[in-house]
């Protein structure tokens, strides 16, 4: 099939099926399939594909029509202007949480803070840890997660950016024994720290969505993206909870604690870090919603 005409039979058919980007998700598609940048297509518009390239097309269409994620049929998504691996065992980075990133970013470079120490918790695609190691050259950072398959994809994420020798991975769960896990991990030993907090920043996008709102959610996040890392309990909260509280064990007096929260949580986050944290303040995404709650261990 000419290249032209597979594009347009891709729009009209992803149109049909109410995907909101038809013509970009097509080319995009087709440029994966073919591995060639999106000029290709309208330099090339006459190139005659290969009856195992439209065949693929067609199927990466028809998973796509299905309500499988862009992103979970290519393997890739762009954060922080970094290309990063992505696999079903992870949720797809968002713009969103780009916000946390920079706020972390704006920390660093506010505070002249050097060899900063940095734990992620819930790393899962590594988006945040591999970002933060990217843009702050001195740092290390420790990224937790209780998903084998996140973290392996982590670990990719980190080589595939130039950084895997200064984020380590962790194996462990929130809720069982975690934090001690971390102060007993060769991180902690290795890492020059005084007796007061091993981190200078802790950073967590945590799971968020209160249990009976997930199958509300898009088909293509509740049936395709990890409840794991979705379900935040009954309300929401339940990982800002315990991290809140078991953080302090882990920071500097001063040093940053800074979440990612869900539409309209930052108010109870907030009220969470009151007792432990000073200097407590929400930030807001491009879309205007408070999408980052950061404090200041007393």
């Amino acid at each position: 099939m000419i290249l032209k005409d597979a594009l347009l039979k891709g729009i009209k058919l992803l149109k049909s099926a109410d995907i909101d980007t038809p013509a970009l998700e097509a080319g995009v598609l087709l440029c994966h399939v073919l591995n060639v940048d999106r000029s290709f297509l309208y330099s090339h518009d006459d190139y005659s594909m290969k009856d195992e390239e439209y065949e693929k097309f067609a199927a990466f269409l028809d998973e796509r029509v299905r309500g499988k994620p862009l992103q979970y049929i290519t393997g890739h998504q762009e954060f922080m202007s970094l290309d990063f691996i992505v696999t079903p065992d992870v949720l797809i980075p968002r713009q969103d949480t780009e916000t946390l990133v920079e706020v972390v970013l704006g920390h660093v470079k506010d505070t002249g803070l050097k060899n900063a120490r940095i734990l992620d918790i819930g790393t899962g695609s590594g988006c945040i840890a591999v970002s933060l190691a990217h843009f702050v050259k001195d740092c290390r950072v420790l990224a937790v997660d209780i998903s084998e398959g996140a973290l392996a994809t982590a670990e990719a994420n980190a080589r595939r950016c130039g950084v895997e020798d200064r984020v380590s991975f962790l194996k462990g769960d929130v809720f069982g024994g975690l934090f001690n896990a971390i102060a007993q991990s060769p991180f902690a030993k290795v890492t020059e720290h005084n007796e007061e907090g091993i981190f200078d920043i802790i950073v967590s996008n945590p799971p968020y969505i209160p249990a009976e709102e997930i199958k509300t959610l898009h088909r293509q996040v509740k049936d395709f993206e990890p409840g794991t890392a979705l379900n935040g309990g009954e309300d929401g909260l339940d990982f800002y909870r315990v991290i809140t509280c078991e953080a302090t064990k882990l920071l500097s007096p001063g040093s940053l604690l800074a979440f990612e929260v869900g539409y309209g949580q930052a108010k109870d986050v907030w009220g969470l870090m009151e007792r432990s944290y000073c200097a407590i303040k929400s930030v807001k995404d491009l879309a205007g919603i408070d999408r980052v709650v950061m404090g200041y261990r007393k």
